[in-house]
């Protein structure tokens, strides 16, 4: 597969969630030939008891496997706080292929990367605000 030239649109995408509990939630899902940038993650403590993990899924070149969990931060929520992660980074939407540069830039692999977002036990609640940039290269 030819590695994505072409002209592309890049977009500002948002992502709300209220009253988030005991449950692993998809913030960006990666779609080929989409480069994802993130702008910055909100949380609000709700009640917290337990730690709120960010991570990525996607690809370990170092390892060449397939669907590894990528650990960005995580935090306990404090009831009325809000923590900001406003470090910015960004990720394809699919897996490469293989380890070489061509196969990582055509993102042919048959897995997407994401973006996700895991509470803890149901003594933890969180509200948060993720803001994206999409570019699609298809």
């Amino acid at each position: 597969m030819a590695v994505p030239t072409g002209g592309g649109s890049e977009t500002l995408h948002s992502v709300l969630m209220e009253d988030v509990a005991n449950s692993a939630k998809i913030l960006i899902q990666g779609v080929q030939h989409h480069t994802y940038t993130l702008l910055s993650l909100n949380i609000k403590g709700i009640n917290g008891a337990d730690i709120v993990y960010c991570g990525l899924t996607g690809y370990d070149s170092a390892g060449s496997a397939s669907g590894q969990v990528i650990n960005l931060f995580q935090y306990i929520p404090v009831a009325g706080q809000t923590f900001v992660y406003n470090d910015k980074f960004s990720f394809f939407g699919n897996e490469p292929s293989s380890n070489s540069q061509a196969a990582r830039a055509a993102q042919a692999g048959s897995a997407s990367q994401h973006l996700y977002i895991l509470t803890g036990g149901s003594g933890t609640r969180i509200d948060l605000v993720c803001t994206f940039i999409d570019q699609d290269w298809s």
